[in-house]
């Protein structure tokens, strides 16, 4: 694997943070977080312009044709900036789902209308009191002879009311990966209702309540009853891209510190020609570089459609408690002022604990690798 970026992803890299630094200062951070929105259309239109948007997806439909590894060094850069709004469950968890699994009509319907930005997407698997196993199960359908109707809730369910159409996984019948079924639900059918959540990052988590319902056969992804493969899909890529974000995250606030630690004086010099302030300043540093490397891997493996459930998990693990490392001696690094709410350092330590808990936890993803080992 050569980590070295190719002359076209330096240039994706160098576009988005050109844009993302005008278009995405903390200010703009601070007010989606209350915005009834959470984020500004205007900008969605110009990421769509730019071709974020439709980075992974073929040219046949409306897409730019890059691959997996192109978006996550777009995402990085996200991670970077704290970008706010649906573009992670628009094109990560639901579009490229869409790209892979979706029939020939669903596939023409949807995939164009992502690329172009005028599509929306929240995935909704989620469940109060479920595992990581067992999520996406306690739904309740009904099988009728047009379609099918769903009623039950699901939480966590990201930009749930920017959406047009709700990604719902649910059991159809029995028990076991057979039973799962993956539907493409219009997010305007009556029966919805959406709740805000409270979450440590003020991120637009929302609890959506389906009460009867009504999807089409038509509408179901893949085939019914078996669309287990889907819902790994989704956690493992996604799991990948979370890892990039939380790279350009750990990142950034490594560069902030750094920063600080060059003017903050202290007994007059500057904190950072202390050697405890260094050696801080480099233990983020290899925790920066030690996540960058093991998140690229498990997406390159990816990119390349080669097995890589175990790098996933690695990544997932190392990155999650890497940016919590990175985070915590920022804080420290940065004393009071860090943990004030008028200080940017928090709105990176906030996402960094709600990135951990995404896709699973590093606990979760440490026995996962202990299981493949037999340890």
């Amino acid at each position: 694997m050569n980590l070295n970026l190719t002359e076209d992803q330096q240039l994706i890299r160098n576009a988005a943070r050109a844009f993302l630094e005008k278009q995405c200062p903390p200010a703009y951070v601070r007010a989606m977080e209350t915005d009834e929105k959470g984020y500004a259309p205007e900008q969605w239109k110009s990421m769509a312009e730019l071709g974020w948007m439709g980075l992974p997806f073929p040219e046949e439909f409306g897409g730019v044709g890059s691959g997996f590894l192109e978006l996550c060094v777009l995402i990085e850069e996200h991670g970077r900036f704290r970008l706010p709004g649906p573009f992670f469950s628009t094109v990560v968890l639901c579009g490229m789902a869409i790209a892979r699994f979706g029939s020939a009509k669903q596939k023409s319907e949807l995939v164009p209308a992502i690329a172009s930005g005028e599509r929306i997407l929240a995935y909704a698997e989620s469940e109060a009191n479920a595992t990581w196993e067992a999520s996406g199960i306690e739904m309740a359908v009904t099988a009728e002879d047009d379609g099918y109707a769903l009623t039950g809730t699901k939480r966590l369910v990201s930009y749930a009311a920017a959406a047009d159409t709700l990604l719902v996984v649910a059991r159809t019948g029995g028990k076991g990966e057979r039973g799962i079924t993956v539907f493409l639900v219009d997010a305007a059918s009556p029966g919805i209702t959406r709740e805000p959540l409270q979450t440590i990052a003020s991120d637009h988590q929302f609890q959506v309540t389906f009460d009867g319902v009504r999807v089409p056969k038509s509408r179901v992804l893949g085939k019914a009853g078996k669309g287990w493969p889907i819902v790994e899909f989704i956690r493992q890529w996604g799991a990948a891209a979370k890892c990039a974000e939380m790279v350009g995250g750990a990142e950034r606030v490594l560069e902030m510190t750094l920063d600080y630690a060059k003017v903050r004086e202290q007994f007059g010099k500057p904190i950072g020609s202390f050697q405890a302030i260094q050696h801080h300043c480099a233990n983020m540093a290899v925790d920066v570089l030690g996540a960058r490397f093991i998140a690229y891997e498990a997406i390159w493996r990816l990119s390349e459609g080669l097995d890589a459930a175990a790098e996933v998990s690695m990544a997932k693990a190392w990155t999650s408690d890497a940016y919590q490392r990175v985070c915590g001696l920022g804080h420290q690094i940065h004393g009071a002022i860090g943990f004030t709410k008028e200080h940017d350092l928090q709105l990176y330590s906030r996402s960094a604990k709600a990135a951990e808990l995404s896709f699973g936890d590093a606990d979760y993803h440490r026995e996962r690798v202990a299981e493949w080992l037999a340890l």
